[in-house]
């Protein structure tokens, strides 16, 4: 589970743990973990500043603690939690686990005769105290101010791990040892830790002490499966959401996050039973832990970094879990962008790339390494600096080669420059891009024939928006359109030449290259199938474009059929008898008929309710992928031979198509906010009825003035104010429609004289505006 959230270049070395014994390679490994304070330098013992007393080792903490009471006297006033002088824990011994597994492994290596016995598991205590009875405790101690009881059950329960089972177990006697039920009753957990914050302030810090008992108990073999379930508890404590807890919550993220991957293999089957608010409660603690660890808000709160730099890397590999579980559900528990963590728009970006480029999966990490948690913004500031980085770099190399041929420079050569004429625009723009195969990581300008104009970005975006359009009507034949799904599908007809194929996957491949969104409606399907591979593969003879699929796809794109394919599923008649299939499907290639079968001699085997399954997958399998295999190679080959980047790696199916057709999430507050104005203030009368009666459409109908002043009703990465839209003052008559310059994002608004006629020719305007000259 954990691959689905990490990443790593092909290139990269993974970065494994050598497992001898000898003390060279004890040496190194201290030098890896945060060092181990002295009893003259550990930090003070006690609650209070300036206490003499001085303690080494985190058990002397607890000791302390329980000696130091702070004369705490009314219990019955619930406090919130503050744990005083955060700086008496800060420095604490850290918990080394991967050490002691590490030595664990290597003792298993030993001869029988060597290895010391395990002790046997201690059986749980027994605890008969169900949530009706706790409630009760509860509603008794608000009432009589006598908090003692509630006390001592958090007390207890939370002393070991032992405790924890003992009170949360469903049936202590049952092992509870598969990844389909964890044993815990979730409802039991779920009233202790919502009634724990309203608890006085003791309740809470005996909760804690508790907690750090658990965690200093030493390992005796391999983590057996309450050790899992204490875990997976004390992970929900909404006391983690305070900072001053954060060195406890820091350990405990340590030692899941050093757990074997079978071990982890279990907690994630077990986290997609969360219930859906507490799951993304634990996702959002995990996120602004790391956060306030890269930007503490009081720095003073925290060790120094540099004491503990495995802060953050537990906690990602931890979040890597619970994003791991996510993608196991469909649909998922929470959307992917509940893990984008948006503090890390900050950091610098491309020093993370490059140590992911280089490091791969070693020790050292990268955020690259789980690329869930990083947002599809900053996800593009690596694509595009990437993308500028091999553009100078192919520039560069033009250059010189022309100098050391001794001829004359020309800044043209910097740039793919495509010429083409209007008439024949894809043909030409066919030719150019084969042409100029090499130059496709230049900056792109383009020129149409027989036309004065430099390329600003306009006649680039034109062009774009032209040749998408022809290629994608429906008489071109390339991509057949499917009303039901309102998406373009690739056609399965056979021919000679897929360059065409080429050219689109080369212009999408342009547009993410030079932050141009399309107007392009191709189902996810296919995005998932341009990362499969992500990276182009070194043997040609590679298959390319093909990825599983399922009738969920297939509802994306055909839903009748898909609907038809479902039927058959769950059909509860005679299949062979009543549907009389066999394993061949039939398509019409230009008025001919033609059979494939999905299976050798499939044409002989019939459908039936044993077999419908395979056929179904077969069938979806034959649509999405074989049927238009070479079509889709051309297509995939184009693209990436203008996005050929690691970064790809990073991207998720649906983070490629915002990066293509940007967001369809729509803010027209947003765009009002950074809207420019050219013969208009944003305070002048036509300005404001605009924005009354924009703000008050329909979605349907901001839709179609989006499309109409920009060529795509969708939105780039960085938002509406990366559209750059302008509104500028058009001197004509108010009897005339407003008029729009797509290349430029411009909308020109005459100046109507009231409200209503402004929105009475806005929406004829922006209603017809294909067919009779969109500009």
């Amino acid at each position: 589970e954990l691959n689905q959230g990490s990443a790593a270049p092909p290139s990269a070395e993974e970065g494994g743990e050598d497992e001898e014994e000898d003390e060279g390679e004890k040496e190194k490994e201290r030098e890896k973990l945060p060092p181990i304070p002295s009893a003259s330098s550990a930090a003070a013992g006690g609650l209070e500043r300036g206490a003499k007393n001085q303690f080494s080792t985190f058990s002397n903490f607890i000791t302390t603690i329980n000696q130091k009471k702070e004369g705490i006297g009314n219990r019955n006033s619930p406090t919130q939690l503050v744990i005083p002088n955060i700086k008496n824990v800060r420095d604490l011994p850290p918990i080394c686990l991967d050490v002691r597994q590490k030595q664990r492994i290597s003792i298993d290596t030993l001869p029988q005769e060597l290895k010391a016995p395990i002790p046997p598991e201690p059986s749980l205590p027994i605890r008969t105290k169900t949530v009706k009875d706790f409630q009760d405790d509860v509603e008794k101690a608000k009432s009589s101010g006598d908090w003692k009881a509630i006390h001592d059950f958090y007390s207890t329960t939370f002393d070991s791990f032992l405790e924890i089972n003992a009170a949360f177990k469903k049936d202590t006697n049952s092992p509870f040892n598969t990844i389909e039920d964890s044993g815990i009753n979730a409802k039991f957990v779920n009233v202790v830790y919502d009634a724990l914050l309203n608890t006085p302030q003791d309740v809470q810090k005996s909760v804690l002490k508790g907690i750090i008992n658990g965690l200093l108990q030493e390992w005796k073999g391999p983590r057996t499966k309450d050790d899992l379930r204490a875990y997976c508890i004390l992970l929900q404590n909404p006391q983690f959401s305070n900072t001053s807890t954060y060195v406890i919550y820091a350990h405990l993220l340590r030692q899941i996050a050093a757990l074997t991957e079978a071990d982890h293999h279990f907690l994630v089957h077990w986290s997609k039973k969360i219930a859906q608010r507490r799951f993304k409660q634990l996702v959002d603690r995990i996120l602004q832990f790391i956060s306030l660890r890269l930007f503490p808000a009081k720095p003073e709160e925290f060790p120094p970094m540099v004491k503990c730099t495995w802060w953050i890397p537990s906690a990602t590999k931890v979040l890597a879990l619970f994003s791991a579980a996510n993608s196991l559900i469909s649909p998922p528990i929470i959307s992917y962008t509940d893990f984008y963590n948006s503090t890390l728009d900050h950091i610098d970006l491309m020093e993370e790339y490059h140590n992911w480029q280089c490091y791969g999966n070693s020790h050292r990490f990268s955020f690259c390494q789980y690329p869930f948690i990083i947002s599809i913004a900053a996800k593009k500031v690596i694509i595009q600096r990437d993308s500028e980085q091999q553009m100078i770099s192919i520039a560069r190399q033009s250059l010189v080669d022309k100098v050391s041929r001794r001829q004359k420079p020309d800044m043209n050569m910097l740039f793919l420059n495509v010429k083409v004429r209007r008439t024949h625009l894809v043909s030409d723009s066919l030719d150019e891009l084969a042409r100029k195969r090499a130059d496709l990581k230049k900056k792109l300008k383009v020129t149409f024939v027989g036309e004065a104009g430099l390329d600003m970005g306009g006649l680039t975006k034109e062009w774009f928006l032209l040749l998408i359009r022809q290629i994608f009507h429906p008489d071109y034949g390339m991509f057949a359109y499917h009303k039901d799904s309102h998406c373009h599908w690739f056609s399965s007809f056979k021919c000679d030449n897929y360059s065409e194929f080429r050219l689109v996957g080369a212009l999408m491949g342009l547009a993410v290259y030079n932050s141009i969104t399309l107007d392009i409606r191709f189902p996810l399907c296919c995005y998932k199938k341009l990362l499969s591979p992500p990276v182009v593969p070194c043997d040609h003879n590679t298959l390319v474009g093909i990825c599983d699929v399922t009738l969920d796809d297939l509802f994306q794109i055909m839903p009748e059929l898909a609907h038809g394919l479902s039927e058959l599923l769950s059909y509860e008649g005679n299949v062979e008898e009543d549907f009389y299939s066999t394993f061949q499907v039939f398509q019409e290639e230009f008025g001919v008929i033609k059979s494939y079968n999905l299976k050798p001699n499939g044409d002989k085997i019939p459908v039936t309710n044993q077999n419908r399954k395979e056929y179904v997958q077969l069938y979806v399998d034959f649509l999405l992928n074989k049927s238009i295999y070479k079509q889709f190679a051309a297509f995939y080959y184009g693209f990436h031979s203008v996005c050929a980047s690691y970064a790809l790696l990073l991207l998720r199916p649906e983070e490629v198509e915002i990066l293509v057709c940007g967001s369809p999430e729509l803010d027209m507050s947003a765009l009002q906010r950074s809207t420019q104005y050219e013969g208009y203030q944003k305070t002048d009368l036509t300005i404001r009825y605009f924005w009354d009666v924009v703000l008050g459409f329909s979605l349907d109908l901001q839709k179609k003035l989006l499309h109409f002043a920009t060529g795509s009703d969708r939105v780039p990465v960085g938002g509406m104010a990366d559209l750059n839209f302008k509104i500028s003052k058009s001197e004509t008559s108010t009897n005339w429609l407003p008029v729009a310059h797509t290349c430029f994002n411009q909308l020109c608004l005459p100046p109507y004289k009231n409200k209503k006629e402004l929105k009475q020719k806005l929406i004829i305007g922006i209603s017809n505006a294909e067919g009779f000259g969109l500009e």
